[in-house]
């Protein structure tokens, strides 16, 4: 499991909302398998403040993912990922998870100018340099 400070990475800049991001982060981290039943998401608090968001935002974004079925809260606990949640074992179905991301890139490519072919070596190096969660 992805250690709690490098579970969230949040990026502001961005024009997808905050809570979008968390909730899709731990959708992706789910279908991957690298979150599991039982595991445990840091607390509302230790997130907001590990990102200098609103603690409001983390806590959406968590219900959202409650509502869904994806994460239960446990007494005591806090959040932890649903005990009948399995990983996506299809490729398609992660695939899919991962299709709004490329989505953007693919716009964001088209609006530089930069070809298909540039921009498909461009995501090869980074997934070459991007490390592989634990």
């Amino acid at each position: 499991m992805p250690s709690p400070q490098a579970l969230f990475d949040i990026q502001p800049q961005l024009s997808t909302p905050i809570y979008r991001q968390v909730v899709e982060q731990v959708q992706r981290l789910v279908a991957g398998g690298q979150l599991g039943p039982g595991d445990e998401l840091p607390s509302v608090r230790v997130v907001a403040e590990r990102h200098a968001i609103n603690p409001m935002t983390v806590s959406k974004a968590y219900s959202l993912l409650e509502a869904e079925g994806l994460l239960e809260r446990r007494r005591g606990v806090g959040m932890v990922v649903a005990a009948r949640v399995q990983p996506a074992s299809a490729d398609e179905d992660r695939l899919t998870l991962l299709a709004p991301a490329l989505e953007t890139a693919a716009r964001q490519a088209a609006q530089l100018g930069i070809a298909a072919d540039a921009a498909l070596a461009a995501f090869s190096r980074v997934l070459q340099k991007t490390p592989k969660e634990e």
